[in-house]
């Protein structure tokens, strides 16, 4: 697995390390990603635990909300050669937890002629502790880790700068607006759409280079906003961990997997709950639906329980095993945006995946080889009952599948893109600095 790093430790301002050396990297980011229980997560830290080994890596971001997965996190990442610098912030809260607080936020950011995301995320503490550790060191690249946290790094000297954009938001909040129902709230999804459309803009605009997460990301940034500096550093999967059971699991066992405190997750396994699901129990008595995530809102506990043949498992430190009795995976996405590091996992694990056309967005796999692709949400009733009652067609695309994430979506290339993304841009601005000297 991951090799230990030597600790580092704090030094003085220095000239900036040439390319192809040793770099010192300042990460900006929400929280420490550990322990690795989101898609974001997972992806960050399997990507800065391999770069640590070779460079010097500052993790600078809000607390984490629980004390306990804190001083957890801080451990692994010093024992892996990461130094924290932790803000007087705690993370915001997620707002698929609602709350008086939380609408009062959302009134106020009418106000604002930014984002909702972009305001509650650029902390006062956040913004200090980013200018301080610029003040007083020497830093060869600067790499925000979400696109709205370009802001906490807004005026700072603080270049070259790699912005991640894990997702283009704006396409996200556009996907919202499509589907919201509400008068009102598709009125305020509106406004959000438009501030993201002029923040992504400006942010891709200012930065050194511009990472997506897959192809399509890409040429989004490049075509709506003008991106020049674009690299892809796909999402990927550790294929030593995930490995196929000894047995396929039940095919009229169906997998539901992802953050159940993400939004489109949540409009998806809603959608799968009410409607595609008991549709399939009227073909398929036996079929259950296991849904596997994290911090899962009171109103999907209560559905869960509603539902025959569904059980819900919350935050469990390991999803093998689900994926290991499962016999197929569902994505019933019809808001998203980059990649879904579930449907690697599913492949890598020879699960087969079926899946709507926004959920399997992103990746390079081709539909009817590697997996099963409809165009939305309701036209996976027929494709999950064809596979529960003949599944082999499901078992040949997983096992290709599986081939095609062994070839392309190893963690080890894909850090190595993102370091070639590192050395490249702190070789430009050194050498602009040069010229101008």
């Amino acid at each position: 697995m991951l090799s230990t790093g030597t600790r580092p430790t704090d030094t003085d301002v220095q000239e900036p390390a040439p390319a192809g050396r040793r770099l010192r990297v300042v990460i900006v980011d929400e929280e420490l990603p550990y322990p690795p229980i989101s898609g974001k997560r997972i992806r960050t830290l399997n990507l800065v635990l391999r770069l640590a080994r070779r460079h010097d890596i500052r993790y600078l971001c809000h607390r984490n909300a629980d004390p306990a997965e804190l001083r957890q996190a801080v451990e692994f990442f010093r024992d892996h050669g990461i130094t924290p610098v932790l803000s007087d912030s705690v993370v915001p809260p997620k707002s698929v937890h609602g709350g008086a607080k939380f609408y009062a936020r959302l009134a106020a950011n009418l106000l604002s002629p930014r984002p909702y995301l972009v305001d509650v995320n650029n902390s006062p503490a956040l913004r200090a502790a980013a200018a301080d550790y610029a003040r007083q060191h020497a830093v060869d690249v600067w790499q925000v880790e979400w696109t709205p946290f370009a802001e906490v790094l807004r005026g700072l000297p603080t270049r070259p700068l790699v912005i991640v954009a894990h997702n283009i938001e704006s396409q996200i909040w556009q996907r919202y607006w499509e589907t919201e129902a509400s008068p009102l709230k598709r009125w305020y999804i509106a406004r959000q759409w438009q501030k993201f459309e002029r923040f992504e803009r400006a942010a891709f605009a200012d930065c050194t280079r511009l990472v997506t997460v897959s192809p399509a990301d890409a040429t989004l940034a490049r075509e709506r906003f003008g991106a020049e500096r674009v690299t892809v550093v796909d999402n990927g999967v550790d294929t030593a961990y995930f490995q196929p059971a000894d047995m396929p699991g039940d095919p009229a066992h169906i997998l539901f997997l992802g953050s159940l405190d993400w939004r489109p997750n949540l409009d998806g396994v809603r959608l799968l709950l009410e409607q595609v699901f008991p549709a399939i129990r009227q073909s398929v008595p036996g079929a259950c639906l296991s849904v596997v995530g994290r911090n899962p809102p009171a109103w999907l506990l209560e559905l869960a329980r509603e539902v025959p043949g569904v059980q819900l498992h919350a935050n469990v430190p390991d999803v093998r095993p689900h994926l290991a009795a499962a016999g197929v995976l569902a994505v019933p996405l019809r808001i998203g945006g980059g990649s879904r590091l579930k449907i690697l996992e599913a492949l890598a694990a020879s699960v087969p995946v079926i899946s709507t056309r926004v959920g399997a967005e992103g990746l390079t796999l081709e539909p009817g080889r590697d997996l099963t692709v409809v165009e939305d949400v309701p036209d996976m009733t027929a494709a999950l009952i064809a596979h529960a009652q003949a599944p082999e067609t499901g078992r040949v695309q997983a096992a290709s599948g599986r081939r095609r994430v062994l070839e392309q979506y190893d963690w080890d290339a894909l850090a190595d893109r993102l370091e070639q993304v590192w050395l490249e841009a702190a070789s430009a601005t050194s050498s602009l600095a040069g010229r101008r000297r």
